[in-house]
């Protein structure tokens, strides 16, 4: 397998809006280990180009979803100082030109102001995370109609665009958040209309346990540094990964949650 003809092609694909036919229909043994150093070669070149990562994007999170997609574990990918950016006062506005099939996610991202210790308990995370915010994952598909196995979903930069952020909440200010980040729910609306709902508890029981399971796969994949201070982690959907398209209004408010809902309008 020629990991670097592979990346190649995936960021190529990327730069020009360029559909691809899945790696695991035309790679013989596919693997998601594979697609996992294809992924570490992907890094090494957005690094040599000028890019900085900034933290990691958990997709496939939402078992809801799993069926839908014929992904039945969860995944994940880089994110980088030019795919993610803050929302000023909860709302703003996006361009989805060059974006291949783009569909949004609300999720929920941490920061870390500490780096956790290998194999951190519940509690020892919460401690580590500096702050909590609600965001909208904007991902894309460089496979038609979304038809893929997971290895290409990683190997395709876990399909991320953009990350964009809401205004954070200081960790220490979530009372309880073993409860809360597990029973809030979310409404998730375009142009004023009701279009899916969901809650932290779909994202593997928690966005928490999110977070254990990237420090857990990270263990055995020494290719890619651990989780370190500073970085921010978005957990997953909390509701089904809609469509949009230029023109609309989506919006989103939570439920058992003290965070603000975000409105971004895409250009």
């Amino acid at each position: 397998m020629d990991v670097v003809r592979l990346s190649e092609q995936l960021l190529t694909a990327r730069a020009r809006s360029r559909r691809l036919v899945p790696l695991t229909a035309s790679v013989p043994d596919f693997t998601v280990e594979a697609a996992y150093h294809v992924a570490a070669e992907v890094l090494r070149t957005r690094l040599r180009a000028g890019e900085r990562p900034v933290g990691r994007k958990i997709g496939f999170t939402n078992r809801t979803i799993w069926d839908e997609y014929g992904v039945h574990g969860p995944i994940w990918s880089h994110m980088y100082d030019s795919t993610v950016r803050f929302a000023r006062d909860d709302q703003g506005r996006q361009s989805l030109k060059g974006a291949m099939e783009p569909r949004i996610e609300p999720e929920i991202a941490f920061k870390f102001k500490n780096t956790p210790p290998a194999g951190a308990t519940a509690e020892q995370l919460v401690e580590a995370i500096e702050w909590v915010a609600h965001a909208y994952e904007i991902v894309v598909s460089p496979f038609p109609k979304w038809k893929f196995k997971a290895a290409d979903t990683i190997a395709a930069f876990g399909l991320h665009g953009t990350l964009i952020v809401g205004t954070p909440m200081p960790m220490r200010e979530l009372v309880n958040p073993a409860v809360l980040l597990a029973s809030f729910k979310v409404k998730l609306s375009c142009d004023g209309v009701e279009r899916a709902s969901g809650g932290g508890a779909n994202v593997l029981g928690s966005p928490m346990q999110a977070i254990s399971y990237l420090q857990s796969t990270l263990r055995s994949q020494p290719q890619f540094a651990p989780l370190r201070a500073g970085e921010i982690v978005t957990t997953g959907t909390l509701t089904a990964a809609l469509p949009i398209k230029a023109g609309q209004r989506w919006s989103t408010q939570f439920t058992g949650l003290p965070l603000p809902g975000l409105r971004i309008a895409f250009e």
